[in-house]
């Protein structure tokens, strides 16, 4: 067929569309196996995110996932999903986010129903929580779970959360941001300045008020919040970095030829990174650091350590990156007779690569490194390509500068690193020159002890652990969390056949019997949106919401009345109020009998309306006059009104060292036994005595004249 030469060129033109087309699809074929292939690499990967045991005061029991022991908290313990803790009567403690902060009050039952990059869910099963939120990204869940309503945080702001011991009613009081709470098929909106009180399990009611005050839990979180606000050690690192707040009382910054600023402790001569503390298992990463000294958490889970002029100091990772959480940045020494009884490490150096034991996907090596130090990508690559691909656990043509340093390398029994013993404690000599030359590992090939699981093995079930009623109450959840970890009994042998690797989800969760009581959470029913019920108005003579008294909680102060339980249920405003300091009733020396009215004969001043009766009646509730502030309404002072001229009464319903010394010319004394009934009116005034002036004489009467007139008439002399 014949063609001219615009024919052919618009049948080319449409041919190479075409073709594009074609091109085009198998492209995004392609991309999305690309996407589907790393989001199956993806699900093996550990969270960037894990929570810090950050301070303790009194006693703080801790529990591991999976287990059933209680044991003593260790401070910097590293705490992740299924982790659980009791702050006992007297105790405090805090747990650190990075990006947020929950404070702990006494008698709290508290563990994590879930904890990855995306989702914090707490459950609350008693006591109170103050949580500080600095940031929280759009798709992401923040929820605090109780015995009847799962509350949800919109906005970064200052939020607290009351549970009772009973699980009967939840107390959430916001003073920044917004949130929302759902229970039994309804969800409530919360906003800034409200405490809401639910109560009920089968049936939620919602009562809400403007909040009050503060109390000394909240002044106590408020001061540890601040530490974070004005650290300056923010100007150094990034504020998503855990614990960097910590590095302000314990170090300085100082700048470095090559690195820029670092930080250096102050610590003894001789003192390394990595030697004064103990190794723990923690799943999902296997080995992890945890150190003893009370700032000891960021410098060893971000960034990396060098030696610079025979002191040690601290990178930390580039400020704007989102840091990624390591076990601890380490490298393993092995090989040779004299190490195989032994196990050996130390602190990886700037621009190093950190290659996980664990089964990570090549994306989150290349997080967990580049947001920790400043390191090429494509060395990143070449590392992860000639180990975790080809299944080595030897890292080969690297050269590592704190292999070398003197002091850098740290070597320890193996049965001592397998329980959990202290470093420094049971450490060995090191030859420095041996240990230069042997192989680097990306793992300690170590099975783990049952100590190493627990931690602090020799205080297991010596410390105080919730009521049982407590920790076996379920919580309502809106977000469905994760299964139960499986117990160290079950992962042992596993751990053994493949020592120092930890278990992949996928094998933990066949790990899990089939006869595994139900997790204690019961999911949220869908939520109709509900209005809170604004609470009835409280007496004015009455405190305020968040002032502690009898039978009454406060949105502040559950937990420090006698810390036996986190605080009574809300007294009903039905109910007449307990009698204040200000309003204590006074002694009445004519007091009516029990069971009738009082009188009210009080006449009223001129010129204005009569006062209701405030007294209480019989079989009727009290009433409060209304007042502009919280005293109660006092009696007027026993003086002459200026438009009245018929001045009032006297009160005989106090006694009389409560009378003013001021007493009106017809009032009778208080000394006197003069007490007339309750129902006696007062007796007409009496005419005043005329005053006699010793200036003037006063004038005879007719009677005295007459008998002075006598008197001289005797007199008359004999």
């Amino acid at each position: 067929m014949f063609m001219n030469g615009r024919s052919r060129g618009v049948f080319n033109s449409r041919r190479a569309l075409g073709m594009l087309g074609a091109y085009l699809a198998i492209l995004s074929i392609f991309t999305a196996f690309l996407q589907r292939a790393n989001a199956q690499d993806d699900r093996d990967d550990p969270p960037g995110r894990v929570a810090r045991l950050g301070y303790m005061e009194g006693s703080v029991s801790f529990q591991p996932a999976g287990e059933n022991d209680w044991v003593g908290a260790v401070p910097n313990r590293p705490m992740t999903t299924g982790d659980k803790l009791w702050a006992d009567r007297d105790s405090r403690a805090e747990i650190q986010l990075g990006s947020s902060m929950i404070d702990l009050g006494p008698n709290t039952g508290f563990s994590f129903l879930n904890l990855d990059d995306r989702t914090v869910q707490v459950q609350l099963n008693s006591g109170s929580i103050n949580i500080r939120v600095w940031n929280l990204d759009r798709d992401n869940v923040f929820e605090i779970d109780t015995a009847n309503q799962a509350f949800t945080i919109y906005q970064p702001g200052r939020y607290r959360v009351d549970a009772s011991e009973d699980g009967s009613y939840t107390v959430v009081t916001i003073r920044e941001g917004e949130g929302e709470s759902t229970g039994n098929g309804q969800s409530y909106t919360l906003h800034a300045g409200q405490r809401t009180t639910f109560r009920g399990t089968t049936s939620l009611n919602a009562e809400v008020e403007p909040i009050g005050g503060s109390d000394d839990f909240d002044g106590w979180a408020s001061s540890r919040e601040r530490r974070y606000d004005d650290s300056p050690s923010a100007r150094y690192c990034s504020r998503r970095v855990v614990g960097f707040e910590d590095l302000d009382d314990y170090g300085s910054w100082q700048p470095t030829p090559d690195y820029g600023y670092a930080w250096f402790p102050n610590v003894n001569p001789g003192w390394a990174p990595y030697h004064d503390g103990h190794w723990a298992w923690i799943d999902p990463w296997g080995w992890t650091w945890v150190d003893d000294a009370r700032w000891g958490y960021a410098p060893f889970h971000y960034g990396r350590w060098f030696s610079y002029g025979g002191r040690w100091g601290w990178i930390p990772g580039p400020r704007e990156e989102r840091p990624v959480y390591a076990p601890a940045l380490v490298a393993f020494v092995g090989g040779g007779a004299v190490v195989g009884a032994t196990v050996a490490w130390f602190p990886l150096g700037p621009r190093e690569v950190y290659v996980p034991s664990y089964r990570v996907s090549p994306a989150y090596v290349n997080r967990v490194n580049v947001t920790n130090t400043t390191v090429n990508v494509t060395q990143v690559t070449n590392v992860y390509n000639t180990t975790i691909v080809n299944n080595n656990t030897t890292i080969n043509n690297v050269t590592y500068v704190n292999q070398n340093v003197r002091g850098g390398v740290t070597a320890m029994p193996q049965h001592a690193f397998a329980s959990a013993q202290p470093v420094a404690r049971t450490a060995v000599a090191v030859n420095q020159q041996d240990f230069a030359r042997r192989p680097v590992l990306t793992r300690a090939a170590v099975p783990p002890a049952r100590e190493a699981v627990l931690g602090n093995v020799n205080t297991a079930n010596r410390v105080a652990a919730p009521p049982q009623a407590v920790i076996s109450r379920p919580v309502i959840a809106k977000a469905a969390p994760p299964p139960p970890a499986a117990s160290f009994a079950a992962r042992q042998q596993m751990l053994q056949e493949h020592p120092g690797q930890p278990i992949n989800r996928v094998q933990m969760q066949q790990l899990r019997p089939a006869s595994a009581p139900a997790p204690l959470v019961r999911q949220a029913p869908p939520a109709r949106p509900a209005t809170a019920t604004p609470m009835m108005a409280r007496p004015t003579n009455q405190p305020a919401a968040n002032q502690p008294q009898p039978n009454q909680p406060s949105a502040n102060q559950p937990a420090n009345r006698g810390n036996a339980r986190p605080f009574e249920p809300p007294a009903r405003n039905d109910r007449p109020p307990v009698a204040q300091p200000n309003n204590q009733p006074q002694p009445n020396f004519n007091r009516p009998e029990n069971n009738q009215p009082a009188p009210n004969n009080r006449p009223q001043p001129n010129n204005s309306t009569p006062q209701p009766d405030y007294r209480s009646q019989p079989n009727q509730p009290r009433v409060n006059p209304p007042a502009s502030d919280n005293r109660p309404a006092q009696p007027e002072m026993n003086r002459p009104q200026q438009n009245n001229p018929t001045p009032p009464p006297a009160r005989n319903d106090r006694p009389p060292a409560t009378q003013p010394n001021y007493r009106p010319p017809d009032q009778p004394r208080n000394d006197r036994p003069q007490n007339p009934p309750p129902q006696q009116q007062r007796p007409e005034a009496r005419a005043p005595e005329p005053q006699q002036h010793p200036q003037q004489a006063r004038p005879m009467t007719p009677e005295e004249k007459k008998r002075q007139d006598e008197q001289k008439k005797n007199q008359k002399p004999q």
